[in-house]
């Protein structure tokens, strides 16, 4: 039996996490297809090791840090998909994948920043490692690098790039600032979700069509799947955040409602809690308890985080949590149904078989 060097087997491991296992792709074409996806993901993974070497000794140190924390590649496999729809996985398809998921990475740097993360991908946050400053400046030595990929790409991908970024920073200040009276909180938070998450996995999507010379009319549609499966992906999410697990993630049970982060099932209660007295009598317990000021460590610490963990379990078993299930599952449908001028064929087949998946990660 042939052994797959590490990188390859490393990428057997992220395309199967993605629904491009071998059980999906029976036909030769297909599975020619799926071959594909694992070789251009080989090519980038040793691109990116390459991309985020610096010459100063602190800097190489931070910028490899997350990314060898690992992480499934989604945005690099969703451009190598859609390129199956053009030439392939040619050079400039490869280093597009490669500056999408570094842009990715220097989000995530800014982002535990902003949120006061304490685990990224199971270990410590850059910041928890080293410090804010430290942790803000890698982001931006990723996001320079990144810039300076797609730089040469050409004038269309950085325009792209910029406007991607744009968003991301957007999406970000509008969820430090929150909704402005008369927003309502959850349009204004799924506008976050489109701006923070989408906007980067629809960029993605649209490079590969872009650099593999696919035909136009295909960009509108990969564009549409990526803005609302990001969107399905972070509803996802604000699921899993309250589960009890945290092999997978590496975060504790309600990291999010912990740091104060209104995600949607918290939206939904407190919504729900205008008319009904049991939903304003759990809000109000999480509330309290993530409001407590308690010397870490103390009994009233303890104390607190007990109340906390019983009302998150709560709120997990409450119906709004089901809604945000439900609203997911909208986005799921809606970005597969963005598909239908793609022609029929592996690329449609897998893209849809990602939007099921990623709402399935919830089980």
């Amino acid at each position: 039996m042939t052994r797959l060097p590490p990188l390859a087997r490393r990428s057997k491991t992220l395309s199967a996490s993605l629904g491009l296992g071998e059980k999906l792709f029976a036909s030769s074409e297909e599975r020619r297809f799926a071959d594909a996806i694992e070789t251009g993901l080989v090519e980038v993974e040793e691109g990116l090791l390459r991309e985020v070497a610096f010459a100063d000794d602190m800097a190489d140190v931070t910028s490899r840090y997350l990314l060898e924390a690992g992480g499934k590649r989604i945005r690099p496999v969703l451009t190598l998909l859609t390129a199956q729809l053009g030439d392939g996985n040619n050079a400039s398809v490869i280093t597009a994948a490669q500056a999408v998921e570094i842009t990715h990475l220097a989000s995530l740097y800014h982002d535990d920043v902003m949120d006061e993360a304490e685990m990224r991908r199971g270990v410590p946050s850059a910041q928890n490692v080293w410090g804010n400053s430290v942790a803000i400046l890698t982001g931006d030595l990723l996001f320079a690098r990144a810039s300076k990929l797609v730089a040469g790409l050409g004038e269309g991908a950085i325009k792209l790039q910029a406007d991607t970024f744009e968003r991301l920073c957007l999406g970000q200040l509008h969820e430090t600032i929150g909704p402005r009276p008369g927003d309502d909180p959850i349009d204004h938070y799924l506008q976050v979700l489109a701006d923070k998450t989408g906007s980067l996995i629809a960029a993605a999507a649209q490079m590969g069509v872009i650099f593999s010379n696919a035909p136009e009319q295909y960009a509108a549609p990969v564009v549409a799947f990526g803005e609302k499966i990001g969107v399905a992906f972070q509803l996802i999410d604000d699921v899993i955040d309250l589960a009890e697990p945290e092999e997978e993630t590496g975060k504790a049970q309600g990291t999010d409602l912990r740091s104060g982060v209104a995600t949607l099932p918290l939206l939904f209660l407190r919504r729900a809690a205008h008319t009904d007295p049991e939903a304003a009598a759990l809000l109000a317990r999480i509330e309290r308890t993530v409001e407590a000021e308690v010397v870490p460590g103390s009994a009233a610490a303890d104390a607190i985080d007990e109340q906390l963990a019983a009302a998150i379990a709560e709120l997990r078993a409450h119906s709004v949590t089901a809604e945000t299930l439900d609203e997911a599952r909208r986005w799921a449908d809606e970005a597969v149904a963005a598909l239908a001028p793609l022609p029929e064929g592996p690329v449609k087949l897998a893209l849809t078989k990602f939007a099921e998946a990623v709402v399935e990660r919830s089980t």
